[in-house]
């Protein structure tokens, strides 16, 4: 059987991945088992913003497994403290909670948030909202995708739990008359990504901190893909020169070879965890602490934040200059775009596919929006080159005929 074959034969077929194989990867390059190469417009969703196989954090992964790979947080290591300090000095926080994936970041989020209410807010017993955002992805725990707007990530995982009214996203006003006394946080995402790269209105972060200051309620960010980095700055809430109660941070911090995350408050937010109320195996592990510390230290040692907001204010005035019918609208921050395909050329997984013939990866969303997220180390050369080729696919189907229903 071909690896295909077997991964169709053998996986649950909750994915549908496009038609290549992939083998190995360096930088912003990858390559499939024929030895073909590929510009990584993708980096797996933020979590490969080094880059693949970064020789930094192999050496760095390398060296600690040798040492230490897993104890049990029931003791100290020597690693986690380091991590830790670093991990509120860019946050300009106060203490942090480490996991692994981002959805557990974010139910750590919640639980937090929730526990604050009663502690600290003094919300009544099992009454505590979460105010959300339509159109938000969070993750895929059954809690998370509760209060998601998406049918299809809901569809036969009920009963969900209840706590979370949702909002348009970036209507201040829909927030403000959300809030009511049992109202502990507002959580959303800076920029929605699964969403489309939807960026919000210039103000709205402002306007969020501004509304929950007036109503002693939370703001926590999920800065999972839009942090470290992504958009041009540290963290998205940046940009509006805000300080979030909690940001939930992940994927990147990884490095690109660990599922390393973390939930990140100030002071009266933390406290509210005491011995047995959270925890889990591997979060926090040696290994893991030293990868996400190395992962900080080469953000800010290679310059990567600079770096994508010069490459992305380059990418995207190159984009928006493109004349073709068949791009909508291109939205984004930084090294984060989202080019809206219009359905009545063809589908944005068509798009994917036509660049997977000319040496470029990247995946769509939403049926309609063809997502570039380049890694953070990535060349001016080779991102033109990913640029050039989307070019050409967009120019192409202007020039064929439309479909009578879109691809």
């Amino acid at each position: 059987m071909t690896a295909i074959e077997l991964e169709n034969k053998f996986s649950a077929h909750n994915y549908a991945p496009l038609p290549v194989v992939l083998a190995r990867g360096e930088g912003a390059y990858l390559w499939d088992v024929e030895g073909r190469r590929y510009i990584d417009m993708m980096s797996a969703y933020s979590a490969a913003s080094h880059g693949h196989g970064h020789p930094r954090i192999l050496a760095a992964l390398t060296t600690q497994a040798l040492r230490l790979a897993v104890p049990s947080r029931a003791y100290y290591n020597d690693r986690l403290g380091p991590f830790l300090k670093e991990i509120c000095r860019v946050t300009e926080l106060d203490a942090a909670l480490p996991m692994n994936t981002g959805a557990e970041a974010v139910e750590t989020a919640i639980k937090a948030a929730r526990r604050w209410g009663y502690r600290v807010k003094g919300i009544p017993k099992d009454r505590a909202e979460i105010i959300v955002a339509d159109g938000n992805f969070h993750g895929r725990t059954t809690t998370i995708i509760g209060f998601s707007s998406e049918p299809e990530y809901r569809d036969g995982f009920g009963p969900f739990a209840p706590g979370f009214p949702s909002v348009p996203f970036g209507d201040l006003g829909a927030v403000e008359r959300a809030i009511t006394p049992n109202t502990a946080a507002v959580m959303v995402e800076p920029i929605q990504g699964e969403a489309g790269i939807i960026v919000p209105p210039a103000g709205y972060l402002i306007g969020l901190r501004r509304i929950c200051d007036a109503n002693r309620v939370l703001l926590i960010l999920d800065e999972v893909q839009s942090g470290l980095g992504r958009t041009g700055a540290w963290f998205a809430f940046q940009h509006e020169k805000i300080k979030p109660d909690g940001v939930i941070l992940g994927k990147a911090l990884g490095g690109g070879v660990l599922p390393v995350s973390a939930f990140v408050g100030r002071q009266e937010l933390m406290d509210v965890f005491t011995p047995g109320s959270h925890g889990s195996t591997f979060g926090g592990n040696p290994l893991a602490a030293t990868v996400g510390l190395e992962a900080l230290r080469i953000i800010r040692d290679e310059g990567l934040v600079e770096r994508s907001r010069e490459l992305g204010t380059h990418m995207l005035g190159r984009l928006r200059a493109i004349q073709s019918p068949a791009v909508k609208e291109i939205r984004g921050r930084g090294l984060w775009v989202g080019a809206e395909i219009d359905p009545n050329f063809a589908s944005a997984r068509h798009v994917c596919e036509r660049l997977l013939t000319k040496g470029v990866l990247s995946k769509e969303t939403h049926h309609t929006v063809v997502r570039m997220a380049p890694p953070l180390i990535i060349g001016r050369d080779d991102l033109d080159l990913a640029l050039d080729r989307f070019e050409e696919v967009v120019s192409e189907l202007a020039k064929m005929p439309r479909p009578s229903v879109a691809a």
